[in-house]
């Protein structure tokens, strides 16, 4: 049972992994706007970098130093990607780079003022009544 543990697990997590991060690879290649492009390269990536992880963690189980190494690789990278993401998604937006045709609407557009940097949510006319 050792040698399914050893052998076969990590070799299945290294295969999934670099399935996914093929995915992310095809992903920015093919998609025809920055934010799929980079929806496809943070999900895909991501998922395909912590099976990496797992791989590692599960081809050196006996080794504690290398299982931490491997869990706060994933922990670092499952909460910065999304940040990154949505860093260079509004950068882009920012920039003024036009979204791909097929797009359906814009949500930002005519709330956000790109002199001030200031987004309305389109509450800001609502009178608040309160009765005290």
């Amino acid at each position: 049972m050792e040698v399914i543990l050893t052998d076969w697990i990590p070799a299945l997590l290294v295969l999934l992994g670099a399935s996914f991060m093929l995915l992310a690879a095809i992903g920015v290649v093919r998609l025809p706007d920055v934010w799929m492009r980079m929806h496809a390269s943070t999900k895909s990536a991501t998922f395909g970098i912590g099976c990496m992880a797992l791989a590692l963690a599960a081809a050196h189980l006996h080794d504690l130093g290398v299982v931490m190494r491997a869990i706060v690789v994933i922990g670092f990278v499952f909460q910065t990607a999304p940040v990154a993401a949505h860093m260079i998604g509004r950068a882009a937006y920012l920039m003024g780079v036009t979204p791909w045709r097929g797009t359906m609407r814009d949500e930002l557009e005519g709330r956000y003022d790109p002199d001030t940097h200031n987004l309305a949510s389109g509450n800001e006319h609502a009178e608040m009544n309160i009765d005290t």
